[in-house]
Order: structure tokens, then C-alpha cells, then sequence
């Protein structure tokens, strides 16, 4: 039966997010929410650290320019009812990201919400960790460095195999992660075997998929021609040789193929859970 539909075109639209801290909060609740709309392109404006009526009045200025959708974590009660007000006076919806959340921790414990801006990015002992392990994964990037023991987690995998990025996402989770690139016929480190603290995890990926990859790696260098790093048969092999060894060696395995950074790094602290709460 024939339709008049006409095929859908991207829509663009202005978003404008609001904050009294970094941002970072509002910039992943946005992404997260407008995935769920196919072919929405959202036109982001990030305002960060509005703390002042003057910082404020240049966002009003910039929302009235481009309007579209307000988001906001503003916790000065005078700002946000200028925010508020203003943006109802423009016809623009305003949303106040964090409150239902802390409306519902509000009565659930009791007590009423510290109205601190950025309080979540306090210099406390949780951000120092943070720190920490961020400073660790750059240390034992693609196997430098030593002392893997003090690793909470341990990426092994051939080349490109999403290793450095999981790693250093992993740190800004607050783990301490290492990773160490597999080359057949080079032996890893005898420490590696024997590791009784860090989580050793193996990162796989189709061999189309890592070919794909080090093509692009060559392109972005200007360099073409083609050799075992990108050859069809090598690139077999030594994702065969990978999991072989992590079959051997008893270690989880995790293809990353059609696993974005997030997805490969929650399923590694799943398992790094299961394993502390194995030893307890």
C-alpha cells in the first residue's frame, strides 16, 4: 500500500546547558537522552561555572539569540529564578536536570540538599584517587612501566584493540588500569603469569573490524603501503594466538568489536566486582 510519507531529515535544535560547575553532568544526561531520538542533531551551548547575575545575563543573551531547549544544575535559589523566569518569558522549556533526583534522596534520607555549587567536584580523598589512577594508566600505557601488581585491572590484546582509551576511561572511573600490547612470538613479562591482585582481562575484535582500524592508523600517517600489520592472514593469526593464550591462562575475554569504551569498560568493572567478592 503506497504512503505519503516523506522520509524524515535531520532536525537540528539549539540546547543550552546551564551549570554552576563543570558541566560534565549535564553534558552526558543530554547525550544520553537525545540518542533515544533518531536523526536529532542537537546544537550544543555548554555555560559553565555561572556563578554571578552578569555570567548569567550573557547566557539569557545567547538562549534569547538561539532559542531551543534549557538545561540546567544551578543551586544559588536568585539564579534560578532569573533563569527560570526568563526563560518562561521566552517561551523556552527550562529543565532542572538534578532536581526530581534530589527531591527523591531528599525525602528518602531525611535531610535536606547541601546547597553547594560543584559540591560533587570537591578536592576530597575520592578525587585524589582519581588522580592516582589516572597518573598509573599513563605510566603503564602500552606496556611501560612496572610494578603491575599494584593495577586494579590489566587490558592485554593485540593492536587496536581499544586498549589505551579503555584504560585511561577506566582511571577517570577511579581504577587503576595498565595494558600491554600482545605481538606474537614476544613473550610477555614472566611477572604478567603470575599476578595475584589486578584483574588481567583480554580485549578481541573481529579481524576485519582491527584491520579496518590500522588502514586508518596508516592513512591518518601518510603511509599505504601494505605490510603484516595490515595483511587479512597475520591479523588472523594473531587474534587466534590472543585467544589461545587467554583461554590458557584462565583469563576473561571481552570483544570489542561492537562495544563502545563505555559498554567494554562497565562489563571489566563487573568483573573486577565479581572477583573482590569472590576473595572476601
Amino acid at each position: 500500500m503506497a504512503t505519503n510519507e516523506q522520509p524524515s531529515l535531520d532536525t537540528c535544535f539549539h540546547i543550552h546547558m546551564v551549570s554552576d560547575s563543570t558541566g560534565e553532568t549535564l553534558m552526558e544526561v543530554m547525550r544520553a537522552s537525545v540518542a533515544q531520538f533518531e536523526n536529532a542533531t542537537p546544537l550544543e551551548h555548554l555555560y559553565a561555572l555561572v556563578r554571578s547575575a552578569r555570567q548569567l545575563d550573557r547566557v539569557l543573551e545567547e538562549i534569547e539569540a538561539y532559542p531551543g531547549v534549557v538545561m540546567y544544575t544551578i543551586v544559588n535559589p536568585d539564579l534560578r529564578r532569573t533563569l527560570e523566569t526568563k526563560c518562561y518569558e521566552m517561551g523556552v522549556p527550562a529543565i532542572a536536570v538534578l532536581d526530581p533526583m534530589l527531591a527523591t534522596l531528599s525525602a528518602y534520607l531525611g535531610r535536606q540538599v547541601a546547597s553547594r555549587a560543584g559540591a560533587q567536584r570537591s578536592l576530597d580523598a575520592e578525587y585524589y584517587h582519581r588522580i592516582d589512577a589516572l597518573n598509573y594508566a599513563m605510566a603503564h600505557d602500552d606496556g611501560q612501566g612496572d610494578n603491575f601488581e599494584a593495577a586494579d585491572i590489566l587490558l592485554l590484546g593485540v593492536s587496536r584493540t581499544s586498549k589505551t582509551p579503555t584504560s585511561i576511561y577506566l582511571a577517570h572511573r577511579g581504577y587503576r588500569a595498565a595494558n600491554i600490547p600482545l605481538v606474537q612470538n614476544v613473550p610477555l613479562p614472566e611477572e604478567v603469569l603470575t599476578l595475584k591482585n589486578p584483574l588481567v582481562v583480554g580485549l578481541t575484535a573481529s579481524p576485519e573490524r582491527i584491520v579496518q582500524i590500522r588502514r586508518n592508523r596508516l592513512l591518518s600517517l601518510n603511509e599505504d603501503r601494505d605490510t603484516d600489520y595490515v595483511d587479512d592472514f597475520t591479523v588472523r593469526e594473531e587474534v587466534l594466538y590472543a585467544k589461545r593464550l587467554f583461554a590458557k591462562q584462565g583469563w576473561p575475554s571481552i570483544d570489542v568489536t561492537r562495544r563502545s569504551i563505555e559498554e567494554t569498560a562497565a562489563k571489566i568493572i563487573n568483573l573486577l566486582n565479581e572477583k573482590r567478592n569472590r576473595s572476601q
